[in-house]
């Protein structure tokens, strides 16, 4: 597997980082985590052809984690004018925030006769489900977001990357992450008790509990980034955009 980070910032962009997603080279795939707001722009900004994704998964329903899907669609529809079908796997409640997302920012758009097929599938919080040769299994977290947030663990059998989406500290966590080669973990803040999200002192306290191999800390806001140089770089990576790591 190869991760590239597109982006890695909080709803607010701080550090000028931009919305969550994380895209995966896996097998013959390629697959985001997330595709947030300005997931579309950092492809371009990357060089990163945004035509040939097959899977989106989405860890939760708030905009700076599935806004940038619209934008996608309309790019593959008329600018790249794409062929590869787009799968969106999400919690219950996608299909139907995707569309109001698409009717507000482009009417009819939802009616579209679309040139390349794409579809919706809802997988149910701690669930597991096959997608090709990766399987996806996720857990519900404490974050509120008008539908289900969850946790997600991708595996090809050979590696596997766990992401925490966006939440509060919850033994959830614990069974996504433990032996992920890889796990992306939120922290917003640098201490305290954030509401919704994680702190990294929190995470650095449940280090060994989570027995990830490797954890790339993600989703900073401006305290947490200020703060960054903190960070114990023995246990612990921070995210940047455009980071790119082999797993």
């Amino acid at each position: 597997m190869k991760l590239k980070v597109v982006g890695c910032g909080d709803a607010f962009g701080s550090g000028g980082r931009g919305s969550s997603c994380f895209r995966v080279e896996a097998a013959d795939l390629t697959v985001t985590l997330d595709f947030g707001a300005s997931s579309l722009v950092n492809h371009h900004r990357f060089g990163l052809d945004s035509a040939n994704i097959d899977i989106i998964f989405l860890s939760h329903l708030h905009g700076d984690h599935f806004a940038g899907i619209p934008f996608l669609l309309l790019d593959g529809q008329f600018v790249h004018r794409r062929q590869r079908p787009l799968v969106i796997v999400g919690p219950p409640g996608t299909r139907a925030r995707l569309e109001a997302a698409m009717e507000v920012l482009f009417p009819r758009m939802a009616t579209n006769p679309w040139r390349f097929d794409w579809r919706v599938e809802e997988v149910e919080p701690g669930s597991t489900s096959r997608h090709g040769p990766l399987t996806c299994t996720t857990a519900q977290v404490v974050h509120a977001s008008g539908a289900p947030s969850t946790a997600l663990r991708l595996t090809n059998g050979a590696r596997t990357i766990a992401f925490s989406g966006d939440t509060e500290w919850t033994d959830a966590l614990l069974p996504i992450a433990r032996d992920a080669d890889l796990f992306i973990c939120e922290s917003f803040a640098f201490d305290g008790s954030p509401h919704g999200h994680l702190a990294y002192e929190t995470v650095a306290a449940r280090r060994a509990d989570l027995g990830a191999r490797r954890i790339l800390l993600t989703h900073m806001g401006d305290a947490m980034w200020a703060r960054r140089g903190e960070v114990d770089a023995a246990h612990f990576s921070v995210a940047e955009d455009g980071l790119e790591l082999d797993i």
